[in-house]
Protein backbone atom coordinates (compact mmCIF):
# COMPACT_ATOMS: atom_id res chain seq x y z
CA UNK A 1 0.00 0.00 0.00
CA UNK A 2 1.31 3.31 -0.91
CA UNK A 3 1.60 5.75 1.45
CA UNK A 4 -0.02 9.14 2.02
CA UNK A 5 3.09 11.64 2.64
CA UNK A 6 3.86 15.22 2.75
CA UNK A 7 5.82 15.17 -0.36
CA UNK A 8 2.73 13.18 -2.31
CA UNK A 9 1.86 15.89 -3.80
CA UNK A 10 4.90 17.97 -4.82
CA UNK A 11 4.90 20.03 -8.19
CA UNK A 12 6.22 18.66 -11.01
CA UNK A 13 8.34 21.49 -13.35
CA UNK A 14 8.15 22.14 -17.35
CA UNK A 15 11.38 20.13 -17.39
CA UNK A 16 10.48 17.32 -15.21
CA UNK A 17 12.14 18.14 -12.24
CA UNK A 18 9.55 17.18 -9.20
CA UNK A 19 10.47 19.84 -5.99
CA UNK A 20 9.86 17.56 -3.12
CA UNK A 21 9.51 19.94 0.47
CA UNK A 22 11.35 18.05 2.40
CA UNK A 23 14.03 17.14 -0.08
CA UNK A 24 14.68 20.78 -0.44
CA UNK A 25 14.25 21.41 3.43
CA UNK A 26 17.19 18.58 4.50
CA UNK A 27 19.81 19.26 1.89
CA UNK A 28 21.76 22.09 2.53
CA UNK A 29 22.53 20.27 6.19
CA UNK A 30 23.00 16.16 4.74
CA UNK A 31 25.63 18.01 2.31
CA UNK A 32 27.38 19.80 5.11
CA UNK A 33 27.21 16.45 7.37
CA UNK A 34 28.74 14.72 4.36
CA UNK A 35 31.22 17.35 3.46
CA UNK A 36 32.51 16.76 7.02
CA UNK A 37 33.82 13.37 5.88
CA UNK A 38 36.05 14.19 3.06
CA UNK A 39 34.15 11.49 0.40
CA UNK A 40 36.00 9.84 -2.72
CA UNK A 41 35.07 7.60 -4.76
CA UNK A 42 32.09 6.07 -5.68
CA UNK A 43 28.34 6.75 -4.09
CA UNK A 44 25.63 4.99 -4.07
CA UNK A 45 22.24 6.67 -3.11
CA UNK A 46 19.07 4.03 -2.36
CA UNK A 47 15.93 5.44 -2.94
CA UNK A 48 16.96 8.49 -4.72
CA UNK A 49 13.37 9.98 -5.04
CA UNK A 50 13.26 13.10 -6.59
CA UNK A 51 16.75 13.25 -7.56
CA UNK A 52 17.14 16.57 -5.43
CA UNK A 53 19.73 15.39 -3.10
CA UNK A 54 21.84 14.22 -6.23
CA UNK A 55 21.82 17.56 -7.94
CA UNK A 56 22.69 19.62 -4.95
CA UNK A 57 25.81 17.29 -3.62
CA UNK A 58 27.02 15.18 -6.30
CA UNK A 59 29.53 18.16 -7.53
CA UNK A 60 30.46 19.90 -3.97
CA UNK A 61 31.29 16.37 -3.06
CA UNK A 62 33.25 15.59 -5.89
CA UNK A 63 32.30 11.86 -5.92
CA UNK A 64 30.77 9.62 -8.76
CA UNK A 65 27.05 9.59 -8.14
CA UNK A 66 24.98 6.35 -8.63
CA UNK A 67 20.86 7.19 -7.68
CA UNK A 68 18.29 4.18 -7.54
CA UNK A 69 15.01 3.67 -6.57
CA UNK A 70 12.36 1.40 -6.21
CA UNK A 71 10.21 3.13 -8.22
CA UNK A 72 10.96 3.61 -12.28
CA UNK A 73 8.26 6.39 -12.06
CA UNK A 74 10.90 8.70 -10.14
CA UNK A 75 13.55 8.30 -13.03
CA UNK A 76 12.71 11.07 -15.07
CA UNK A 77 12.89 13.58 -12.41
CA UNK A 78 16.39 12.01 -11.44
CA UNK A 79 17.18 12.65 -15.21
CA UNK A 80 15.97 16.04 -15.30
CA UNK A 81 18.04 17.13 -11.75
CA UNK A 82 21.04 15.77 -13.14
CA UNK A 83 20.46 17.87 -16.37
CA UNK A 84 19.86 20.41 -14.62
CA UNK A 85 22.66 20.07 -12.42
CA UNK A 86 25.46 18.98 -14.80
CA UNK A 87 27.30 17.38 -11.80
CA UNK A 88 28.87 13.74 -11.90
CA UNK A 89 25.63 11.91 -11.65
CA UNK A 90 24.83 8.41 -12.74
CA UNK A 91 21.78 7.61 -14.82
CA UNK A 92 19.31 5.53 -12.64
CA UNK A 93 19.20 2.20 -11.49
CA UNK A 94 15.98 0.20 -10.59
CA UNK A 95 17.06 -0.94 -7.19
CA UNK A 96 14.76 -2.26 -3.83
CA UNK A 97 17.35 -1.70 -1.12
CA UNK A 98 15.00 -3.46 1.43
CA UNK A 99 15.19 -7.24 -1.06
CA UNK A 100 17.93 -9.97 0.17
CA UNK A 101 21.00 -10.31 -2.46
CA UNK A 102 21.69 -6.67 -4.46
CA UNK A 103 24.78 -6.27 -2.44
CA UNK A 104 26.70 -9.03 -4.49
CA UNK A 105 25.32 -7.76 -7.82
CA UNK A 106 26.68 -4.13 -7.27
CA UNK A 107 29.95 -4.35 -5.79
CA UNK A 108 31.88 -2.48 -3.63
CA UNK A 109 30.90 1.47 -2.60
CA UNK A 110 33.11 4.08 -0.51
CA UNK A 111 30.20 5.50 0.18
CA UNK A 112 26.51 4.75 0.27
CA UNK A 113 23.32 7.31 0.93
CA UNK A 114 19.83 6.73 2.42
CA UNK A 115 18.14 9.62 2.91
CA UNK A 116 14.36 9.45 5.05
CA UNK A 117 13.33 5.83 4.10
CA UNK A 118 13.44 4.00 6.95
CA UNK A 119 10.73 4.70 8.69
CA UNK A 120 8.67 3.75 5.79
CA UNK A 121 9.29 -0.24 5.71
CA UNK A 122 9.23 -3.06 8.43
CA UNK A 123 11.79 -3.91 10.94
CA UNK A 124 12.35 -6.81 8.83
CA UNK A 125 12.72 -4.71 5.80
CA UNK A 126 14.91 -2.84 7.50
CA UNK A 127 16.98 -5.52 9.11
CA UNK A 128 17.94 -6.66 5.42
CA UNK A 129 18.97 -3.50 4.29
CA UNK A 130 21.52 -3.40 6.79
CA UNK A 131 22.57 -6.66 6.02
CA UNK A 132 23.06 -5.71 2.32
CA UNK A 133 24.24 -2.20 2.99
CA UNK A 134 26.96 -3.90 4.98
CA UNK A 135 27.98 -6.41 2.87
CA UNK A 136 28.37 -3.40 -0.67
CA UNK A 137 30.55 -1.29 1.74
CA UNK A 138 34.27 -1.15 0.62
CA UNK A 139 36.68 -1.00 4.12
CA UNK A 140 36.79 2.29 5.44
CA UNK A 141 33.39 2.75 3.57
CA UNK A 142 30.49 4.89 5.16
CA UNK A 143 27.14 4.18 5.18
CA UNK A 144 25.16 7.51 5.65
CA UNK A 145 21.40 7.14 6.92
CA UNK A 146 19.57 10.26 7.72
CA UNK A 147 15.91 10.38 9.18
CA UNK A 148 13.75 10.95 12.11
CA UNK A 149 14.01 8.16 14.49
CA UNK A 150 12.16 7.39 18.44
CA UNK A 151 14.94 8.03 21.55
CA UNK A 152 13.89 5.72 24.51
CA UNK A 153 10.63 4.18 22.19
CA UNK A 154 9.24 8.11 22.26
CA UNK A 155 9.11 10.96 19.68
CA UNK A 156 11.08 14.08 20.27
CA UNK A 157 8.29 16.41 19.00
CA UNK A 158 4.65 16.72 18.83
CA UNK A 159 5.48 17.20 14.95
CA UNK A 160 7.19 13.83 15.07
CA UNK A 161 4.44 12.01 17.38
CA UNK A 162 1.77 13.47 14.67
CA UNK A 163 3.78 12.18 12.21
CA UNK A 164 4.35 8.64 13.16
CA UNK A 165 0.87 8.05 14.34
CA UNK A 166 -0.28 8.88 10.69
CA UNK A 167 2.08 6.69 8.94
CA UNK A 168 0.90 3.81 11.47
CA UNK A 169 -2.37 4.39 11.01
CA UNK A 170 -1.96 3.77 7.32
CA UNK A 171 0.12 0.43 7.79
CA UNK A 172 1.02 -0.75 11.59
CA UNK A 173 3.63 -2.52 10.26
CA UNK A 174 5.91 0.73 9.63
CA UNK A 175 6.69 3.65 11.43
CA UNK A 176 9.80 5.56 13.46
CA UNK A 177 12.49 3.19 14.65
CA UNK A 178 13.99 3.59 17.75
CA UNK A 179 17.93 4.82 17.70
CA UNK A 180 19.46 2.26 20.35
CA UNK A 181 17.53 -0.74 18.02
CA UNK A 182 19.08 0.75 14.66
CA UNK A 183 22.47 1.27 16.11
CA UNK A 184 22.45 -2.18 17.59
CA UNK A 185 21.33 -3.73 14.34
CA UNK A 186 24.43 -1.48 12.46
CA UNK A 187 26.65 -2.93 14.98
CA UNK A 188 25.53 -6.25 14.80
CA UNK A 189 26.75 -5.75 10.97
CA UNK A 190 29.95 -5.36 11.81
CA UNK A 191 29.63 -1.20 11.16
CA UNK A 192 31.18 1.43 13.65
CA UNK A 193 28.35 3.87 14.21
CA UNK A 194 28.53 7.70 15.08
CA UNK A 195 25.28 9.51 16.14
CA UNK A 196 25.08 13.30 14.32
CA UNK A 197 22.38 15.45 15.74
CA UNK A 198 21.26 17.08 12.73
CA UNK A 199 18.07 20.32 12.81
CA UNK A 200 14.45 19.30 13.20
CA UNK A 201 14.96 16.53 15.86
CA UNK A 202 16.50 14.44 12.39
CA UNK A 203 19.64 12.06 12.92
CA UNK A 204 22.12 11.36 10.44
CA UNK A 205 23.84 7.77 11.47
CA UNK A 206 27.58 6.95 10.04
CA UNK A 207 28.26 3.51 9.88
CA UNK A 208 31.71 3.01 9.19
CA UNK A 209 32.95 -0.85 8.10
CA UNK A 210 36.26 -0.57 9.54
CA UNK A 211 39.53 -1.55 7.47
Amino acid sequence: MALILPDSAAETLSDGRRMDPSAARNAEYILEALTQLDLKGRLLELAAGSGFHAAEMAETLGVDWHPTDVEPINFPSIRAWTEFSGGPIRAPQLLDATASGWAADRGQWDAILLVNLLHLITEEEAETLFMEVSAALAPNGTFCLYGPFLRDGEPTSPGDRDFDASIRAQDPTVGYKDLDWATEQLEDCGLEVQVVEMPANNLMLLAKRPN
